[in-house]
């Protein structure tokens, strides 16, 4: 670090700056006021753990914790199933591979907002009609209930992140030698034991990754979330992101939203962090 050059922290400079100004002194600032009855404007007194120890009662929070930990847990399985499952079909040699591609990744393309707004005509209108057209009552209402609101925001999600989550496979499934292939197959090895065997251990790191993206967009969707169901019916479909938003702009409870995100942050750093460590360590066993 010693020996870098000035123009290299010239270059540095503005980067570090933004980050300084945008992420490190507002996360600084937010955990400060978390300790206070800070009211958006000013604060008058600090006021310690309390904004912490109200979480324990806020029911809306709690459900909207487990709501969220549950749209990981399925968000992370099915887009890391498909987004590989894409993968190894468009890698195969057929003429529209890459017009696949394209259109697998396109969704991803899209603002969430839009998109959401987008997925809430089809879940009211379109399933509506098709629910008319083959007289199943449950199409009419998808989003106005929990179990059908929660499929519907899955639906969504892994519509448009299950492309980018493709692409990555695809770097790391195209360094696979296609001589250690060949050779499995030479040796009477099936094509799940190729798989198996040597392709997974070769893109476990593409797995490392992917499990990390899709972890932590799943805990951070906002709004997706906004514009699908705005939380409803009731807030059972409201997830954290969406909840410490309200809380501080509809309740406007400003130093509790401060303390649901710094719990919010402390809970996605640390399932991050074993995520990677953990997958890192499976890496190193599969080699």
């Amino acid at each position: 670090m010693k020996n870098r050059s000035a123009s290299f922290w010239l270059f540095l400079a503005p980067t570090f700056i933004a980050a300084l100004i945008i992420v490190f002194i507002p996360a600084i600032m937010g955990l400060f006021y978390s300790f206070t009855d800070w009211n958006g404007i000013t604060f008058s007194h600090f006021i310690g753990w309390q904004n912490y120890a109200s979480l324990l009662k806020d029911q809306d929070f709690i459900s909207a914790f487990w709501f969220t930990v549950k749209f990981v847990i399925v968000t992370v399985i099915l887009l890391n199933a498909i987004g590989l499952a894409l993968a190894l079909l468009v890698t195969q040699k057929f003429k529209s591979s890459n017009l696949l591609r394209t259109i697998f990744f396109m969704p991803n393309l899209i603002g969430g907002l839009i998109l959401g707004f987008i997925w809430q005509f089809i879940f009211t209108e379109g399933f509506d009609a098709i629910g008319k057209v083959l007289h199943i009552p449950g199409m009419s209402d998808w989003l106005t209930t929990p179990s059908t609101g929660f499929w519907g925001l899955v639906i969504l999600t892994v519509w448009q992140m299950a492309g980018y989550i493709m692409i990555i496979y695809i770097a790391y499934l195209q360094n696979v030698p296609d001589d250690l292939i060949e050779a499995a197959e030479i040796d009477g090895a099936s094509p799940f034991q190729r798989f198996r065997y040597i392709t997974f251990p070769m893109i476990a790191p593409a797995f490392t990754i992917c499990m990390f993206l899709t972890l932590s967009n799943g805990f951070k969707i906002y709004d997706q979330n906004l514009s699908l169901t705005n939380g409803g019916p009731y807030n059972s479909t409201q997830m954290l992101a969406l909840n410490i938003v309200n809380t501080a702009y509809n309740q406007n409870y400003f130093a509790r939203a401060e303390a649901k995100a710094v719990i919010f942050f402390i809970v996605v750093a640390a399932i991050s962090l074993v995520q990677v460590v953990y997958n890192k360590k499976r890496e190193v066993d599969l080699k």
